[in-house]
């Protein structure tokens, strides 16, 4: 009788246990299926994103992927004659000249929209494949990743629904729907979880040095991304919605709208552009779509950064830092890519009388300044 007492004991502790840490892996982990639907949806994109960074042009989506890739002329670069020996669109194909026959300027638009698309992806994917110490699902630690993640969705599927008219014109519209539609998936159950996760504090912490639940969770951080995120947001703003519209105070920006070929898709009004490229302009439609599409998701990248600068606030029970992380890490990648992007293309922009030497020292210290806080 003793032994069976103590073997019925110990199965109800056994028990007890294994439910404790079920609980504990509800109230800490991202459910499953948000899991599944973000890394389905949100990696379909990142692998067309992905393509267009390291392969620019190449069809990897078969007869709905051609006509898309022909009617943003990304298959420009992209050459296999040489099997193993080719470029293929890859980083390798960058010239250190640019030249009226090479269009480094679109090269560098081009894969511009692979790594900010790419980068708006992993803020969504990152977040919940690794787990930041100390987040609890529970708490409400992974709401902005939520609802900013959903923003992020919706303006994707606003603009590429407002460019179907072209896309259809030109039989590329097969692709982009299934974009639209992979991403209104992944915005229902973004919202569904940010509305029903709980709402509750945790514990109060001590507040570090200067600290105050209102205060922004690292001073350094907002300052950073408020000086150079707001400028690139100013650019990035004027790509998306007004497309080569030259800012007078901006030195050298005509330079940057000619070598990326604003000038030739959107002339101003009244310009010698526009007299002598006006004509060939909706030639160049595919051009000025894919343009925009980049300067949308810089766009993104800007916001998720605002987000995390100045929108995540201490709080009493420190969830701020731990949020703020979160989005953090996933920024650096994404930040880094592009300033990869910056380097390989410094040479070719320098030719057509372009310096990205302060571009390229302002994001090197963003970068740096994300990765310093976001892994430490």
């Amino acid at each position: 009788e003793k032994s069976f007492a103590l073997c019925s004991s110990q199965k109800s502790v056994m028990s007890s246990s294994v439910v404790k840490q079920a609980q504990t892996a509800e109230e800490h982990l991202p459910p499953l299926p948000l899991v599944f639907v973000v890394v389905i949806c949100s990696g379909f994109l990142f692998m067309f994103a992905i393509r267009d960074f390291m392969m620019t042009g190449r069809n990897i989506f078969g007869d709905w992927d051609e006509p898309l890739l022909m009617f943003t002329k990304s298959t420009d670069w992209f050459d296999d004659s040489k099997g193993w020996k080719s470029t293929q669109g890859g980083f390798s194909a960058i010239s250190k000249v640019t030249t009226d026959q090479n269009n480094m300027g679109g090269f560098f638009v081009r894969k511009m929209a692979g790594a900010t698309v790419a980068g708006v992806q992993l803020q969504k994917m990152v977040p919940l494949l690794f787990h930041q110490t100390g987040a609890q699902f529970g708490l409400g630690h992974f709401r902005p990743i939520l609802v900013s993640g959903a923003v992020a969705n919706l303006a994707s599927i606003a603009f590429l629904a407002m460019s179907l008219e072209d896309l259809s014109a030109a039989g590329a519209m097969e692709l982009p729907l299934l974009w639209m539609t992979a991403l209104a998936l992944e915005s229902i159950a973004l919202l569904y979880y940010a509305i029903y996760t709980g709402k509750k504090l945790g514990p109060a912490v001590a507040m570090k040095d200067g600290k105050t639940p209102s205060s922004y969770v690292s001073g350094i951080v907002s300052r950073t991304i408020m000086l150079v995120t707001g400028a690139m947001t100013v650019f990035a703003g004027r790509d998306l919605f007004f497309p080569g519209t030259i800012l007078s105070i901006v030195p050298r920006d005509d330079i940057y709208l000619e070598w990326t070929n604003a000038l030739r898709h959107s002339p101003p009004d009244g310009s010698p552009e526009a007299l002598e490229h006006g004509l060939e302009a909706p030639l160049f439609v595919g051009d000025k779509f894919v343009s925009q599409y980049m300067a949308l998701h810089l766009l993104l990248l800007c916001f998720f950064k605002f987000v995390s600068a100045v929108g995540i606030r201490y709080r009493s029970d420190g969830r701020g830092e731990v949020q703020a992380k979160m989005l953090w890490t996933a920024q650096f990648v994404g930040n880094a890519m592009v300033l990869f992007l910056f380097r390989l293309f410094a040479s070719a922009a320098d030719t057509a009388s372009l310096d990205l030497r302060w571009h390229l020292m302002a994001l090197a210290y963003e970068t740096f300044v994300l990765g310093l806080y976001g892994f430490f």
